[in-house]
């Protein structure tokens, strides 16, 4: 695991603490996870901000994927 991530998820620092904590508890852990929902709804969880959506859309773009909307 590298050492920027969540223990138990892949998502980097970078989306901040709060975020990643959010994502884990709703049962996202991984990039794929992401892929069944939209960008719309993760916004509705409390913790989880513009910032955060905007370097998971581009975590996901390098990966090949998107959200569920925008694919």
């Amino acid at each position: 695991m590298a050492a920027e991530e969540e223990p138990g998820t892949e998502f980097p620092h970078r989306i901040g603490k709060t975020a990643r904590r959010v994502l884990f508890l709703n049962g996202y852990t991984r990039y794929d996870h992401l892929t069944a929902t939209t960008a719309k709804e993760l916004l509705k969880l409390h913790g989880m901000g513009k910032k955060g959506i905007t370097i998971l859309r581009e975590e996901l773009a390098e990966r090949g994927l998107a959200f569920a909307d925008e694919s």
